[in-house]
């Protein structure tokens, strides 16, 4: 006989049953109730953005981890590390010119280990790089976020060149993770230490998120104000939405997972 089966387990496999708009309903509840104990635990919601950074850094050094001690790159985008260097490249000329202050710092480091990560896939562990899987054309994200920059960016007293700049790298960091999400579905299995490097993106995003939700809630709507008028406050908290539901579906699965004990994280389709 088949022993009980535990609780997580049977909620897992009646979610998993669900269609997509019941399944995008529970994600939505979650993530309210995931922020509403935030809130209530942390009293200053700036330490989240520093959080989320923590975490985004805790993802590099997995990589660098697995590139220094396993030798290869498999199951890692060079696309994506590309664009993540890019909007950071960008990012940290903002913050030079704009508002130089300990994100300036996290910023510097977490370049530069990603051009180094970038300098490991494309010249000393090329042998192992899937580049036949990594096929997502960049250009389709760069150049409709260079140009959504143009039309929608801060409307702060700096200039021109520099607010587009800094609409540009928050386009662009929301979708900087698709490429690989696409190696990962190409392959359907994903190694540990691509998915923990993964699910620690997905908790960068989701802490940078409830920054922004939270500051904007404190302030009683003030927050957006601050940020400027028109349209771009809007696509600043839509940014951070955005990216927190394309790495959603993957946590859930990499939870799971984890959960069940697997060392192996194996995708169904249509997952990303």
């Amino acid at each position: 006989m088949r022993g009980p089966r535990r609780p997580l387990s049977v909620v897992a496999g009646w979610v998993r049953r669900q269609p997509p708009k019941v399944k995008a309903f529970l994600a939505v509840v979650a993530g309210m109730a995931a922020l509403a104990f935030i809130r209530f635990i942390v009293h200053d919601h700036d330490n989240l953005f520093v959080a989320a950074e923590a975490a985004h850094a805790l993802g590099i050094s997995v990589l660098i981890y697995k590139l220094t001690k396993e030798k290869t790159c498999a199951g890692l985008s060079l696309k994506s590390q590309d664009l993540t260097a890019l909007f950071l490249a960008v990012r940290l000329y903002c913050s030079f010119v704009m508002e130089y202050d300990i994100h300036t710092l996290l910023d510097t480091a977490t370049l530069v280990t990603t051009l180094w990560v970038i300098y490991m896939i494309r010249f000393k562990l090329k042998s192992s790089y899937m580049e036949d899987k990594d096929n997502f054309a960049i250009h389709y994200v760069v150049l409709p976020c260079a140009l959504l920059a143009v039309l929608i960016h801060p409307s702060t007293s700096h200039n021109i060149v520099n607010r587009i700049c800094w609409a540009f790298c928050v386009y662009l960091e929301a979708v900087s993770v698709l490429p690989q999400l696409r190696l990962m579905q190409n392959t359907k299995i994903v190694e540990p230490f691509t998915a923990h490097y993964v699910f620690a993106l997905g908790v960068a995003r989701f802490l940078s998120c409830a920054h922004w939700v939270l500051q904007v809630l404190d302030t009683r709507g003030r927050l957006l104000t601050a940020l400027g008028y028109g349209w771009w406050p809007s696509m600043v908290l839509l940014s951070e939405i955005v990216q927190t539901f394309i790495l959603a579906d993957f946590c859930y699965y990499y939870v799971k997972s984890l959960v069940g004990g697997q060392l192996v994280l194996r995708l169904p389709s249509g997952v990303v």
